[in-house]
């Protein structure tokens, strides 16, 4: 099959610290991949790197035969991302927001208004798209930027821990609307997420990174198998440890202080 994501021999510095140490994977167009780590791992800077936000210090990144490096603008027509944290307008309604994103990455004028119906639709989120951002709950947020994300027809979509903080009734909902998209658009779906379960029930394909560095990758079942556990997260806490990590450690710290040298 082909792929839609290669990653080849990626590294970011930041000063003297190397948040990611030349890591190479690839991910098949129509399939899900779970990119999983602890925290300070080096996964939310590897996405950034992916997704046009920071730039590697070396290596090779190629979204649907573009190099990121090289073809930036389309590059990043070929994917939507929903981010950790929150990037609505909560003072716009949910179609302003919509329209604002389909503007932005030039939705030919003529096809906005079906596309943004069809992408408010798929999330469950038409009959409510006059209301105000600022009056949707939690999930309801996360559904709205899954549309925002999907209104320019992107290939593959990026999804960093789309359902932190959510009741498991709302993720559960997300899933199912991920899992449409796959199967029913063969879109790509890329994601984070701290809960094993998730991952175990919906990845075809899984790449665990600790320190900068992939330590293991492949199907579920092959990484149980690797690891002789008995689910992804027993299988996870074997291979990066049952130590708590913290976002303001030490690797963050170091990280931000690289940072501070280049400026």
């Amino acid at each position: 099959m082909q792929n839609i994501l290669s990653v080849q021999s990626l590294v970011k510095k930041f000063g003297d610290f190397t948040a990611v140490k030349n890591i190479s994977f690839n991910v098949e167009a129509g399939s899900i991949f779970a990119f999983l780590g602890p925290n300070g791992a080096g996964k939310s800077t590897t996405i950034k790197m992916l997704t046009t936000v920071l730039k590697p210090t070396s290596g090779k990144i190629i979204i649907n035969g573009f190099n990121v490096l090289k073809e930036q603008d389309k590059a990043r027509a070929s994917f939507g991302i929903v981010f950790q944290d929150s990037s609505l307008d909560d003072e716009l309604t949910a179609y302003e927001n919509v329209v604002y994103h389909a503007v932005v990455y030039k939705v030919p004028k003529k096809e906005r208004t079906e596309r943004i119906q069809k992408a408010l639709e798929i999330v469950g989120l038409w009959n409510r798209r006059e209301d105000y951002v600022k009056n949707y709950s939690g999930g309801m947020k996360r559904r709205l930027e899954i549309a925002r994300a999907l209104v320019h027809y992107p290939k593959i979509l990026f999804l960093d821990e789309p359902t932190v903080g959510l009741d498991p009734q709302t993720r559960n909902s997300i899933w199912d609307h991920i899992k449409k998209l796959n199967e029913e658009r063969n879109m790509t779906i890329f994601l984070t997420t701290h809960y094993m379960e998730e991952a175990e029930a919906i990845a075809d394909q899984v790449a665990v990174i600790d320190h900068g560095k992939i330590i293991e990758s492949g199907t579920v079942e092959e990484i149980k198998r690797q690891t002789e556990t008995e689910s992804l997260e027993e299988a996870f806490l074997k291979l990066t440890g049952r130590n708590i990590r913290d976002d303001n450690g030490t690797s963050r710290k170091r990280m931000m202080r690289g940072m501070g040298r280049m400026r």
